[in-house]
């Protein structure tokens, strides 16, 4: 679906809109053919593009690791295996700096979340009309977004994982006490009490929230920026769209590495007692 079909403001919702199948006010499931009707879907409904776009990217992530691992040699390295191999020691070098403690799926968990938010990410440099187009065209679906990193509920939904490993590492580390401990006696001591539950209690919940935040609204920025670039004349787009994609490529690249980084860090600071 074309700039050229919609004015401004409909070809800015459309591609903002995701693919959601939900349950329809006729009582029926299916797929939301307006906004309106998504919104009334409530909470149970499911952005088929973002499951979707998601999923694929996370097994050609692995297809292509396990396929670089299987072929892996020690004489010589083909262009795949150094890529992986440099990657592997970039993630390596980062857990090293960032994490104090023992956990062998600290290491694992920094490479998952760099490659997969990485390769969500990329997909905003594709053509913003192409796959949609495809998708309207020749699929008969109503709205795809290719950039599952600009909806909030797989920012979130990564960030929430996340704080429940943090949660999760702070109890089995320091127990349930200890833990309680640092919500409850922590900066003022006994006496502080109401004030350290909510202090410690904002701290806590601004972890997932700030994960999430940040990533989404990032990417939803760049996103706009390519859809208001796609509103001008052809002309107007070619010597635009070429620099902000470059320029993009740093961005998508530090978004995950930002990610990344805060989730070994809160990991580190999990796994630490505080006396």
């Amino acid at each position: 679906m074309s700039s050229e079909t919609l004015t401004s403001s409909e070809y800015i919702r459309h591609h903002l809109q995701n693919l959601t199948f939900g349950k329809l006010p006729d009582g029926s499931w299916g797929l939301a053919h307006s906004a309106a009707e998504a919104k009334q879907m409530g909470f149970w409904a499911l952005n088929v593009d973002t499951f979707g776009i998601s999923l694929v990217l996370g097994l050609v992530f692995l297809m292509l690791f396990r396929q670089v691992a299987k072929q892996a040699t020690t004489g010589v390295q083909s262009g795949a295996q150094n890529f992986v191999e440099w990657v592997i020691d970039f993630i390596d070098n980062s857990v090293r700096g960032s994490f104090s403690g023992r956990n062998d799926i600290v290491a694992p968990l920094a490479l998952t979340i760099f490659i997969w938010i990485f390769l969500m990410n990329f997909m905003d440099l594709l053509p913003i009309d192409y796959i949609p187009y495809i998708a309207h065209h020749v699929f008969g679906l109503p709205f795809f977004k290719v950039v599952p990193s600009t909806d909030p509920n797989a920012t979130f939904g990564m960030s929430i994982a996340v704080f429940f490993l943090v949660v999760y590492y702070s109890i089995k580390m320091k127990g349930a006490g200890g833990f309680l401990g640092e919500l409850t006696l922590q900066p003022f001591g006994k006496f502080g009490l109401p004030a350290n539950i909510f202090l410690e209690g904002v701290n806590l919940i601004a972890k997932p929230v700030s994960l999430a935040l940040r990533l989404f609204g990032n990417m939803y920025a760049g996103e706009m920026i390519f859809i208001l670039i796609a509103l001008l004349p052809f002309w107007v787009q070619w010597t635009l769209s070429l620099p902000w994609a470059i320029f993009h490529i740093l961005i998508i690249t530090l978004q995950a590495f930002i990610f990344m980084t805060l989730t070994i860090v809160y990991l580190d600071m999990a796994h630490q007692e505080h006396h």
